[in-house]
């Protein structure tokens, strides 16, 4: 059995003062049932990770499914921290091929721009092992992914002016993307000289605070794009439980397990969405999912490989660097992406685009989910 995406559905990104976490799902919800042309669900699930902590609001599920009169359908909220919307995806596509459902709704959405910041941060921190020595000691995601960064830099011989460079390819294609967060042009000299969040990340290697919901329904009935992977693998939550702070595994097994699965590989891949939280984790992801050898990530996106005219097209969204990260969005609004790069309707279009993946982390690598998509 298949699993076809039959419609999609995202709103803009960035701050949403007159919207609740539950209009912008349902908003979400809306465009990807007209888009399907409106088939009967069987069942709802929403990606979410701090609703209940920051918007005071839980059941999701089932506020979807009353407000939009779907019955008295089965519905679920999937936590899963930054990969919960890829999460709730692969559940639906569990759903499916179980025989259990033949149109599923998936809404990722979350509404943080409300909150003071020091409320969002101690919410996002929930995603981390808090009951561990170090973070107890005081690591928070900066402090992790800089961590990442400065031992990458030091083996690799890339520098904090690489880093900039994945920013600035992702903001290049944010530019073009109305629904994107940041759309400002920047210079290499602004991102080298942001406050430094820290060392070596600096204000614009870190993602920024969102607001936002996207959906997608997912069908037995043939469409115009096929899952042709879904994974998900959990990883190590604790730095001393790496065997080398310069990959994150569960980005690895989840790439292997998806190639597989898919019966393609990394050079089969026209265009791809990675999870760039940071942006060393955009080089890690590029390595890690084999579009790069070891620690050469960086030359990747300098020598313009993960440009529209590359090898392999990265972020074409704007990334969550640049189009942002309502966490439990995200993993929904990859996979929207690459399906409106294989229907070829997508902002920054690659052309002849036939095979897209989209890889969500959540954690400092804890969960990874990768979906393989294929025009049909």
């Amino acid at each position: 059995m298949d699993v076809f995406v039959s419609g999609v559905g995202i709103t803009p990104f960035g701050k949403h003062i007159d919207y609740s976490l539950k209009e912008l799902l349902l908003q979400a919800a809306r465009d990807a049932l007209k888009d399907a042309g409106h088939p009967k669900i069987d069942a709802v699930f929403v990606g979410n990770f701090m609703g209940g902590a920051i918007a005071n609001q839980e059941i999701l599920g089932a506020m979807l499914v009353n407000d939009l009169e779907l019955g008295h359908i089965p519905s679920l909220k999937v936590e899963g921290a930054c990969a919960s919307g890829g999460i709730a995806i692969r559940q639906a596509v569990i759903g499916i091929l179980s025989g259990a459902y033949e149109n599923v709704l998936v809404v990722g959405g979350e509404k943080m721009k409300h909150a003071a910041t020091d409320v969002v941060t101690q919410a996002i921190n929930a995603a981390m092992d808090n009951d561990s020595s170090e973070k107890n000691a005081g690591l928070t995601f900066p402090g992790f992914f800089g961590l990442l960064a400065n031992r990458y830099m030091y083996e690799s011989g890339a520098t904090k002016e690489h880093l900039a460079n994945v920013v600035l390819q992702n903001r290049s294609y944010a530019l073009n993307n109305p629904l994107a967060q940041f759309r400002k042009p920047t210079t290499m000299e602004e991102v080298m000289q942001a406050k430094q969040i820290t060392d070596p990340l600096g204000l614009f290697d870190c993602s920024p605070i969102t607001d936002g919901a996207a959906s997608v329904v997912l069908s037995r009935k043939p469409s115009a794009v096929k899952i042709r992977a879904s994974v998900q693998v959990s990883g190590p939550t604790n730095i001393q439980d790496l065997d080398s702070i310069l990959e994150i595994p569960a980005i690895i097994h989840s790439g292997k397990l998806a190639y597989e699965q898919a019966g393609v590989g990394p050079s089969d891949i026209d265009v791809v969405e990675v999870h760039d939280c940071f942006s060393i984790t955009e080089l890690l992801a590029i390595e890690g999912l084999g579009f790069s050898n070891s620690l050469e990530g960086w030359r990747f996106i300098e020598e313009g490989q993960a440009g529209l005219n590359g090898k392999t097209p990265i972020n074409t969204s704007g990334g969550l660097l640049s189009r942002g990260h309502p966490i439990g969005a995200t993993g929904t609004a990859q996979f929207v992406q690459i399906v409106l790069q294989l229907r070829g309707e997508a902002v920054n279009q690659v052309k002849n685009a036939r095979i897209g993946m989209s890889q969500n982390l959540g954690g400092t690598g804890a969960y990874s989910v990768v979906h393989v998509l294929e025009r049909v």
